[in-house]
C-alpha cells in the first residue's frame, strides 16, 4: 500500500472511531451533572423546603421551593446543562427576597434526583415539578417560568403544552442541535444526535408573553440563535441583546432584576 492510500484508509478509520466515540458519549458531552448532595441551608438559602417528586416514568426528582408573598407569582426555574442547583443560590435569593415563589428544579441525574438525563427525561421532570406546584394551590397563570441555557429549551416546551403565566429564555438556542453542529462541524450530527431540543418546533405554541435575553458575545449559544427564535415566537415578546458579555450574562444581577421586572409587569 502507497503512503498516500495509507493516510486515506488511517484518516478513514479515525473519523469513524470518532464519530461513533461520539455517538456513545454524546450525553456526557451534552450534560455535565453534577450531585454533591447540597441543601438550601448549606448554600445560604433560607426558607426553602427540598420536595421529592415522583415523574410519570418512576424516576424521584427534587424540588427545592420556597413560596411567593400574597400578589406574588412563583418563577420555576430550569438550569443549564452544567452543574446543579445548589451551584446557584444567590439567583434564587435573589427572585425570593423581592416576593417572588421560587421553585429550583433538579433535573434526573443532578444534584440529588434519581435517573440519567435525556430530553424525554428532562421534559418529565419540568412536568413533575409544574403539577406539583398546581396541587399546591399556584394558579397556571401565577407561574412564570424560566430557562437558563439549556433549560431554555425545557422551558419553551414546558409552555407550549402548559398554560402558564410568562416566560423567560436566558441564551436561548433554535436547537441543540444546531448548536452542536456550530462547534462540531466536521460530524454529521443532524443525524446522529439524540437529544436535539428543538425549540423553534414548540415556540409557536408557547402564547405566554415572552422575554429573551441574550449577549452579543455569547461564543457558546451565538446570539443569532436567540433572534431566530425571537422573530418565531408569538406577540406578546421582548428581546434584549446585552453588549460586551457573553455566555456569562446569565450570572449578573441585572439579568435577574430585568426577568424580575418582566414579570411582575406581565402577571398582574
Amino acid at each position: 500500500m502507497s503512503i498516500v492510500k495509507f493516510l486515506v484508509v488511517f484518516a478513514i478509520l479515525a473519523y469513524a472511531a470518532a464519530t461513533l466515540g461520539m455517538y456513545v458519549f454524546q450525553r456526557k458531552l451534552q450534560y455535565y451533572t453534577e450531585n454533591k448532595s447540597l441543601t438550601p441551608e448549606s448554600v445560604g438559602i433560607i426558607g426553602a423546603s427540598i420536595e421529592v417528586l415522583a415523574t410519570a416514568d418512576g424516576e424521584k426528582i427534587i424540588l427545592w421551593h420556597a413560596p411567593a408573598r400574597a400578589g406574588m407569582p412563583t418563577i420555576l426555574y430550569f438550569h443549564g446543562n452544567a452543574g446543579e442547583m445548589g451551584d446557584r443560590p444567590l439567583r434564587f435569593n435573589y427572585y425570593h427576597s423581592r416576593g417572588f415563589g421560587v421553585a429550583y428544579l433538579s433535573y434526573r441525574g443532578y444534584g440529588g434526583s434519581s435517573g440519567s438525563p435525556s430530553e424525554a427525561g428532562l421534559i418529565a421532570d419540568a412536568t413533575a415539578a409544574y403539577d406539583w406546584l398546581i396541587t399546591k394551590g399556584v394558579e397556571p397563570s401565577r407561574i412564570a417560568v424560566l430557562g437558563e441555557s439549556l433549560g431554555s429549551g425545557v422551558a419553551v416546551q414546558l409552555a407550549a403544552k402548559r398554560e402558564v403565566g410568562a416566560v423567560a429564555l436566558e441564551a436561548p438556542y433554535t436547537s441543540t442541535v444546531d448548536v452542536a453542529a456550530n462547534i462540531y462541524w466536521w460530524l454529521p450530527v443532524h443525524t446522529l444526535m439524540k437529544d436535539q431540543f428543538k425549540s423553534m418546533d414548540f415556540i409557536s405554541a408557547v402564547v405566554a408573553p415572552l422575554f429573551i435575553i441574550h449577549a452579543d458575545q455569547d461564543g457558546l449559544i451565538p446570539v443569532e440563535f436567540g433572534k431566530r427564535l425571537f422573530a418565531a415566537a408569538n406577540q406578546p415578546k421582548e428581546l434584549e441583546i446585552v453588549p460586551g458579555f457573553g455566555h456569562d450574562v446569565l450570572f449578573e444581577e441585572s439579568t435577574w432584576a430585568r426577568e424580575a421586572e418582566f414579570f411582575a409587569r406581565v402577571i398582574k
